[in-house]
């Protein structure tokens, strides 16, 4: 379901210009300077506020309470109005604006050039097997996804995926092949990731980009954050004194560590940390 199709217009503008800025106040005012002069409420099932949409004589444009709070002024200003009140589950309005946004991603943000091998999907599906078994319908969070390898295996291994990294033009390259769901896709800093995702079952990161001393402190956080939002979490990397690494990060969250070596890629999943709750 579409954010026009919610809100029952015939087109509609985020005010928010990112997914990742939906948590910024400064937006609802932004909207309220609009001459309005239709609104519409969005509420959830237990009446919480989801969005406000303003009409003027330039089409609709609504901000989203997805992540932030309702305004005084936002609420008043619909009361001026005299708009509509209209209901939607939460999950259903924040797959229609991630959806919303990832679409913007494909319309204006070249694609990065594809650089994976053939067989990594089926790599990454065999990996995916060994570890966690048969998880149908189980959602898992692919952290710092790239162009979707990962959610692709995921997906075809049976689970419900959602998936997330802060290069738009790997977004890109996903959404249009079609590895990445627009629905389920976010461009958001990973190391924020508690702000805009509830606690999941399972997460991942297939190949965490090369991590070295001086770069420890950016990856770190990442790799934190996915673990404060899963029981279980799968993290592959490159090489041996890199799995060292994230298993310490592991270990001093509290966290049962396994390290193995996959041998059936020796570039880009070779050592695998596997992270349980205690």
């Amino acid at each position: 379901m579409k954010v026009t199709d919610i809100l029952e217009v015939d087109g509609c503008r985020l005010v928010e210009p990112s997914f990742a800025e939906l948590t910024m106040d400064s937006y609802t005012a932004l909207l309220l300077r609009a001459m309005a002069d239709e609104a519409r409420f969005l509420v959830d099932d237990e009446e919480e506020p989801l969005a406000l949409a303003l009409h003027d004589e330039s089409g609709w444009h609504a901000v989203s309470f997805l992540f932030r709070d309702p305004t005084l002024a936002a609420i008043e200003c619909f009361e001026e109005v005299g708009g509509d009140i209209y209901q939607e589950s939460r999950a259903a309005w924040l797959s229609a604006v991630r959806e919303y946004y990832s679409l913007d991603i494909c319309k204006n943000v070249l694609p990065a050039l594809e650089d994976l091998p053939p067989d990594r999907e089926g790599k990454i599906r065999d990996l995916i097997g060994e570890v966690w078994g048969d998880r149908p319908g189980t959602l898992c969070l692919d952290c710092c996804c790239g162009s979707g390898v990962g959610t692709a295996a995921l997906r075809v291994s049976g689970m419900q995926t959602l998936a997330y990294d802060n290069d738009p033009a790997l977004l890109a390259l996903g959404l249009s092949r079609g590895r990445l769901a627009p629905a389920d896709t976010m461009c958001i800093d990973a190391r924020e990731a508690s702000r805009y995702i509830a606690p999941a079952p399972l997460g991942a990161i297939f190949m965490a980009g090369e991590i070295y001393s001086y770069n420890a402190d950016l990856w770190e956080p990442i790799v934190t954050e996915l673990l404060a939002l899963t029981d279980e979490a799968l993290i592959t990397v490159g090489t041996e004194p890199e799995a060292a690494l994230v298993e310490g990060w592991c270990t001093g969250q509290g966290r049962d560590v396994r390290v193995f070596e996959n041998r059936r890629d020796p570039i880009y999943d070779r050592w695998c940390c596997v992270a349980r709750r205690a």
